[in-house]
């Protein structure tokens, strides 16, 4: 452990920052044709109860920890392994927001458009309420219209479906397990919290493409509009969902049946803002889109102007909900000083959003423990390892100078490091790496 690193973890002190520090262990649990991948056995976290000390030492006392519905049946059913670590978390003093389907769509007894998905899940959500009454905080499923789109839309994972109308059947069938799952919680425990979380970033492109990212910057908030049960016929994605043979009855059974979001959790990375463009010759053939004739590809890789930020979109959500809202994973695939300019960027832009009058609760350092094959979408084992606030080495988790920062925030400190004394890579010129900087749009 490097000096910086430990002076942090030993000096971090009273807080004076209205934003809380939560952490995650990257849970991933998805399904590619057969073969499961899962994150938390390849990082050894599965194996290591004492990784919760190793997290508790860095002052976090939120977690988002995930009791995967997959892992549990795979398991036989049996309740040892959750035992064990529920029992360690309290000792700890550390909060679980308990996650069931991390990119999963289930055991291999379903999956995302079995019309019965949402009530196997439900019975299991009941299952773990019952056992651990105390949870008072869940994320029944982590990102459904991003789990729907890689799984329904683009073919990436299982079930392999490439139609809108799997899209969305996908996402209808998750967001139902999520009201039946609270509901089934809430029986339990009637004041658990939901924390949905959501990949959200802005969509741009060129202006002949303008009707279609502009309905994707309205998609990508569909998770939470059908949670809220504003989703009527008057709301603008109704008719794109009956244009895809979604029946009526399907989507209003959320108007008629609301589970708000108790706390919106944006999950908002480097590649969330994208740019759709209809000259597709210009691009390498792996940046068209699944979803029509055009590229899709990551606006900082291309723009001129900077990414957004998640200020803005923090802004947003506070303003279409008016419920507390989170960051609820903050991860980098990069080098040390790399991760921390981005993890600093993000808690600035929660305090930003505070500061404004959003009720901006915490930001959440995500994968603690670093993420396996994202570089390709967990499609394959391609062998590449993301280090994260630990880097796991011969199956032992080490400290990263990420930790001294991360030390500083969960004390409600301002980030401090001599990394923070230059701008991330994605606030450099050089940044644009594919071969046209396309026009903007009007």
């Amino acid at each position: 452990m490097s000096n910086s690193v430990q002076s942090a973890l030993t000096l971090a002190g009273g807080h004076t920052s209205p934003i809380e520090l939560w952490g995650g262990v990257e849970y991933t649990y998805n399904r590619v044709r057969d073969i499961y991948f899962d994150q938390m056995a390849l990082s050894g976290h599965a194996q290591r109860l004492d990784d919760y000390d190793r997290i508790a030492t860095l002052g976090i006392r939120t977690l988002r920890m995930g009791l995967l519905w997959e892992r549990h049946e795979a398991a036989g059913g049996c309740w040892n392994w959750a035992d064990e670590r529920m029992r360690r978390l309290q000792e700890l003093g550390i909060r679980p927001i308990v996650g069931l389907v991390h990119h999963g769509s289930g055991p291999k007894h379903t999956s995302l458009v079995d019309p019965q998905f949402s009530e196997k899940l439900a019975a299991y959500a009941e299952q773990v309420a019952n056992r651990y009454p105390w949870i008072d905080a869940y994320t029944p499923v982590n990102e459904p219209n991003t789990t729907a789109r890689f799984s329904a839309l683009y073919g990436l994972w299982y079930p392999h479906h490439m139609s809108r109308t799997s899209y969305l059947r996908s996402l209808l069938h998750q967001l139902k397990g999520t009201v039946l799952s609270m509901r089934a919680i809430r029986r339990v425990r009637p004041d658990a919290k939901l924390v949905q979380t959501e990949d959200v970033g802005r969509v741009t492109g060129t202006d002949e493409l303008e009707p279609i990212w502009e309905v994707l910057n309205l998609r990508q908030w569909l998770t939470f509009d059908l949670l809220s049960g504003c989703v009527d016929r008057h709301h603008p994605m109704f008719t794109y969902m009956q244009d895809a043979q979604i029946g009526e009855k399907e989507i209003l059974w959320f108007a008629e049946n609301p589970c708000p979001p108790d706390v919106v959790g944006v999950n908002y990375y480097v590649t969330s803002d994208r740019y759709l463009d209809h000259r597709v010759d210009l691009y390498p053939p792996d940046k068209r889109s699944a979803e029509g004739p055009f590229v899709d590809v990551e606006a900082v890789r291309v723009l001129p102007e900077d990414i957004g930020g998640a200020y803005a979109l923090l802004k947003e959500a506070w303003q279409r909900y008016a419920v507390p809202v989170a960051i609820t994973e903050v991860h980098l695939g990069s080098t040390e000083d790399e991760q921390i300019r981005w993890l600093a960027e993000s808690w600035q832009s929660a305090m930003m959003a505070s500061q404004s009058g959003v009720n901006c609760i915490a930001i959440t350092a995500w994968a603690l423990l670093g993420s396996y094959y994202w570089s390709d979408l967990v499609t394959h084992d391609n062998g590449h390892y993301e280090p994260g606030v630990f880097a796991v080495r011969d199956g032992i988790p080490a400290l990263t100078e990420l930790a001294s920062v991360i030390a500083q925030i969960a004390a409600g400190r301002e980030p401090h490091h001599p990394a923070l004394s230059q701008h991330g890579w994605w606030r450099h010129p050089d940044r644009i790496c594919l071969p046209c900087a396309p026009p903007m749009a009007a």
